[in-house]
């Protein structure tokens, strides 16, 4: 008798904000296999919670750079353990389909004969800047955003400033993103919002502009994961109101120091901040 894979979205890390749908497919799996953000802390907030879930917990966690566990081995894995005829939830931060290769999991699974339900998660996409106070869209200010995938360098992305552009997996590429932005009509004043560990318990807000986050980013040490927000909306978060920084002058830093933030993976960076120090 062949089992089930049921592909449940674990949003930002806060159990809250887990759906019920996604709190019931736990509870009746027989296996959770887990990703590292977002899913684990899901876990373990429900477990805190008092919620009991029987189920055996298989950690297939991913660190930048380091994947214990590649693609291809937990595709297998699904197919593998629901043809033992055990439901299996794949729990997987955020939403599963967006940029969390859910609909490749599925098509392989179901290639394989095994059925697949998906149960939505909340993006963090939209959700963490929720936290900093910044909507995506607002009257008379934003009637539009893109989400990005900015774990590779990014291309020109057009609109301006009430176009909001939303970075996932940017902070490695920040000054090649900034420079891209910048260059074209949302020019370096335009607002951007860094919001580290979203509703984790090291979250912390970085508030510039095009013209000065990768500076301050460096000198902050910002850290993955992280969502960036780009355009107008920043204005509107109360972290905002608050800062100095959306209107002033890049720190004075020098690029060893973003190395040591490990950001400097681009040329793009090294020269925002070699810039900042020759002004």
């Amino acid at each position: 008798m062949t089992g089930r894979v049921t592909l449940v979205g674990a949003g930002p890390g806060d159990a809250g904000l887990l759906t019920l749908r996604g709190l019931r497919a736990l509870q009746d799996a027989d296996v959770i296999v887990a990703d590292r953000l977002g899913a684990r802390q899901v876990l373990q907030q429900l477990a805190e919670e008092g919620v009991v879930l029987t189920a055996e917990v298989v950690d297939v966690g991913k660190l930048p750079g380091h994947h214990p566990v590649p693609q291809d081995g937990i595709n297998d894995l699904l197919v593998s353990l629901a043809r033992d005829g055990r439901d299996v939830v794949r729990l997987k931060g955020g939403d599963p389909f967006v940029f969390g290769r859910g609909r490749e999991e599925q098509l392989f699974c179901e290639e394989a004969g095994v059925t697949v339900e998906v149960v939505p998660g909340v993006t963090s996409a939209v959700s963490v800047p929720a936290v900093a106070g910044i909507p995506l869209t607002h009257r008379g200010l934003a009637a539009s955003f893109t989400v990005v995938s900015a774990h590779d360098q990014i291309e020109r992305i057009p609109g301006g400033s009430d176009h909001t552009v939303v970075l996932l997996m940017g902070v490695n590429t920040l000054g090649h993103s900034a420079h891209v932005l910048a260059a074209g009509a949302r020019g370096d004043d335009c607002p951007v919002a860094i919001i580290e560990d979203g509703f984790g318990e090291s979250q912390r807000i970085t508030i510039g502009t095009l013209g000065t986050i990768a500076s301050l980013a460096a000198s902050r040490q910002v850290r993955s994961p992280a969502v960036i927000v780009v355009g107008d909306v920043v204005r509107l978060s109360p972290h905002a109101a608050a800062s100095v920084t959306i209107s002033s002058q890049p720190p004075r830093t020098h690029w060893s120091d973003a190395l040591i933030a490990g950001l400097a993976v681009d040329t793009g960076l090294v020269q925002v901040v070699e810039t900042s120090l020759n002004r």
